[in-house]
């Protein structure tokens, strides 16, 4: 709308009063259009009370309507007073033009506490945290009082800074100005040392005088989230004892995280309880935070009976339900989840995605994980890293590594994340070059490896056997400082046992600072891989002398290092001890690899009753304990009972080799042909792929594969001579180990 111009110098407040009114009523271009049209009639604006509407109509319609006022202010030689300078830095600031407000608040001839509290605010609530804390600092220095907005920000910049020092300085100051007394600063500062330092937060605490509904939030929050469950409770029956002041979801859902990192099924369900008695049940954060609480406490049937309860769901509803089926080994009902989030209307995000993702990934479900991919494309979440790092991570879990490095090569842009995906997807599938020749670009492209990139380098080198490229892997590893890190330590003595370096592995293992129960697990499987039986079962004292037990891990360490080393008695013995004491939970990998040193030891009678009592253990005896035994009838020609433990093979893994091929070797040994024959055409009639046995030797920098019995490679004669002798070697070994420990 245009206005006539009038030139009458008795009409200028008339044309003040519209510039207001259209300001009050949100007119932001009416407001404008005055301002130029009576900027025309050569009228000179003087009143300070004028620029914060024109301003403020600036910022709804044009940052180039601004600047032009501020021209008109400089040529007037008007922006140096305060008033008006302070219009002028609001616009700037609100515009988001930190740079242009400096200028002007440099050029200020005198400053109020009005221009001090505009900049600071400006700096911090735009992310200029150190900036706006400097700014602070020096308006101290010239007599700038603050008020309760700009104190709160400031707090909270110490905060994000971890700024102590500072913070204290400032706890200083509002104790000797009288703002003590304001709860909304107290809550400041107690979030501030809450973050920082918390005995300072809790002795601040104790001090309060008055402390509302954030001041007890913050401290049961920071309890938990510093992992201190019991004193987080202890707090909130204090809280409830008390109560003075009516809680709120977000102390509700403090409280049930403190379950979970108590990991007390009880206890949560006293909290659920509390949470239906108060009406929280309406909170779909608390809603949330239960299925959460189940699921990581491994209760899933109370996780969905909440989920069912629940009067609204959101996504996060759903996504929470989903993680929890994925975390419980659940990925069946994951996917009938997922069915009805999609018939109730919900959208997937990045988190279901995810989840449904870890799941194809588990069951090894290229169908259902070729179908996600489809919906990946089709919602555009190609662009979230989370997600394409996860799809390539399930293509290499589920053995299709072509389309996992497919999609690897077409992202644009690659985290650490993604090259230690790639990396640890080729080691899975048995690609070490390709692995290690991933994590070499990823160098040169300046990626930096993390932790986790190192441990699936190293992992690589452990499977490609070669102690050139293991060097290499542990100089990569003390170059970047992990060598120190116990998971790093670990991999490393790990990495040189599978390459036979065990003296290698022991300088690694005593120069682990910190040993972990995983460390002396992997030095006592380090020893019983490399044939040196008796230091393992040594080292398990060892441990134990250092306060140490056993885990299940360990437990099944050392009894295959008996099994292979002969050392029946004393690994019969070590089994004894743990069922006696209930030391270990004892699961079916333990009696399959007792059953299999029964069997090597030829006492498969004794093999077998211990098979047979398996199933009064809660244990249903698997294709592992009946491939040991079937191994064992090959070895000492008892085709009978071998028979037997075929047709348990074949009814539990009827597309695996490896039974077909044991019962054929066996019934050729004992002079039955026409079984033997009879083995060989069940594998070609039901498709079951043979995989074959192979040694992988490193000729001259080449990798050279021995297949079993091959006699036509070019160095067949040469490595059946090398092999007669590594036996014979072997066996002067096991003699000399055996004295040592007599």
């Amino acid at each position: 709308m245009r206005f006539p111009i009038m030139s009458s110098s008795s009409k200028l407040p008339h044309w003040f009063w519209r510039i207001k009114e259209s300001s009050s009523n949100g007119n932001w271009q009416e407001v404008f259009t005055l301002y130029r049209d009576t900027r025309k009639t050569g009228v000179q604006f003087t009143d300070p009370s004028l620029f914060p509407p024109i301003f403020k109509a600036c910022l709804f319609l044009s940052f180039k309507h601004g600047e032009s006022v501020h021209a008109c202010l400089v040529k007037q030689g008007l922006e140096s007073f305060s008033s008006i300078g302070n219009s002028v830095l609001d616009f700037y600031v609100k515009s988001q033009a930190l740079n242009s407000s400096v200028a002007v608040f440099d050029c200020m001839r005198s400053r109020d506490s009005v221009s001090w509290n505009i900049m600071i605010n400006g700096h911090l609530g735009q992310g200029a945290v150190k900036e706006g804390l400097w700014l602070f600092l020096q308006a101290r220095v010239a007599g700038f009082e603050p008020n309760n907005a700009t104190l709160v920000l400031v707090i909270q910049a110490c905060r994000s800074l971890k700024a102590i020092y500072e913070g204290m300085k400032i706890h200083g100051y509002i104790v000797t100005s009288g703002f003590w007394v304001i709860t909304s600063v107290q809550n400041s500062l107690l979030n501030m040392y809450a973050d920082i330092e918390m005995e300072a937060a809790q002795k601040l605490f104790d001090e309060m005088f008055s402390r509302d509904l954030i001041s007890w939030s913050v401290m049961i929050g920071a309890y938990v989230q510093s992992e201190e469950a019991e004193v987080a409770f202890r707090l909130f029956r204090e809280m409830v004892t008390k109560n003075e002041i009516e809680m709120d979801g977000q102390i509700m859902v403090h409280v049930i995280k403190a379950c979970i990192h108590l990991g007390e099924i009880s206890i949560g369900r006293l909290v659920h309880g509390f949470v239906i008695r108060r009406g929280f049940v309406y909170d779909s954060f608390v809603g949330n935070s239960l299925i959460d609480m189940y699921s990581k406490c491994h209760d899933i049937e109370s996780a969905l009976k909440s989920f069912r309860e629940m009067p609204r769901r959101n996504v996060v509803s759903w996504n929470s339900l989903l993680s929890g089926f994925v975390s419980n080994d659940k990925y069946l009902e994951a996917l009938l989840l997922f069915d009805s989030m999609w018939k109730a209307g919900i959208d997937a995000d990045g988190v279901t995605l995810v989840n449904l993702l870890q799941t194809c990934k588990h069951l090894l479900d290229p169908i259902h994980l070729k179908s996600i991919h489809l919906i990946i494309i089709r919602r555009g979440y190609e662009v979230n890293d989370l997600v394409m790092n996860s799809l390539i991570d399930a293509y290499a879990k589920c053995n299709l590594i072509t389309l996992a490095w497919s999609l690897f090569n077409q992202m644009k842009r690659r985290d650490t994340v993604t090259w230690s995906t790639m990396i640890a997807g080729f080691t899975h599938c048995g690609m070490p070059d390709e692995a290690i020749a991933v994590f070499q670009e990823m160098n040169q492209v300046q990626n930096k490896p993390n932790v986790i990139t190192v441990l699936n380098l190293l992992e690589a080198c452990s499977i490609s056997a070669d102690l050139k490229r293991s060097q290499s892997a542990h100089g990569i590893a003390i170059r970047r400082g992990m060598e120190a890190d116990v998971a790093v330590g670990t991999a490393i003595l790990d990495m040189y046992s599978k390459c036979g370096a065990i003296e290698a592995s022991e300088r690694v293992f005593d120069q682990i600072p910190k040993k972990n129960v995983v460390s002396w697990s992997a030095m006592i499987a380090a020893y019983g891989m490399n044939g040196l039986p008796h230091y393992a079962l040594a080292l398990v004292d060892k441990m134990r002398a250092h306060g140490l037990r056993p885990n299940p891990v360990t437990t099944l360490s050392v009894l295959s290092a008996c099994s292979h080393g002969g050392l029946i008695e004393k690994g019969l013995l070590f089994f004894q001890e743990l069922v006696q004491d209930h030391a270990v939970e004892l699961r079916l990998e333990h009696y399959s690899c007792v059953v299999d040193l029964l069997a090597r030891a030829g006492k498969l009678d004794t093999a077998m009753e211990l098979i047979k009592k398996m199933p009064n253990n809660g244990l249903k005896p698997g294709a592992s304990a009946w491939g040991a035994l079937l191994s064992a009838c090959r070895t000492h020609g008892n085709s009978e009972l071998g028979s037997g433990a075929l047709s348990h093979i074949l009814e539990l893994e009827p597309s695996n080799s490896a039974g077909y091929l044991l019962a054929s070797s066996m019934y050729a040994a004992g002079g039955l042909w026409v079984d033997a024959a009879r083995m060989r055409w069940m594998v070609r009639g039901r498709g079951v792929r043979m995989v074959t046995g192979y040694s992988l030797v490193h000729v001259n920098d080449k990798a050279c594969k021995f297949v079993a019995g091959d006699k036509h490679h070019s160095f067949s004669g040469e490595v059946y001579l090398v092999s007669e002798q590594l036996h014979l070697c072997m066996k002067i070994d096991k003699m000399h180990e055996e004295a040592v420990f007599e």
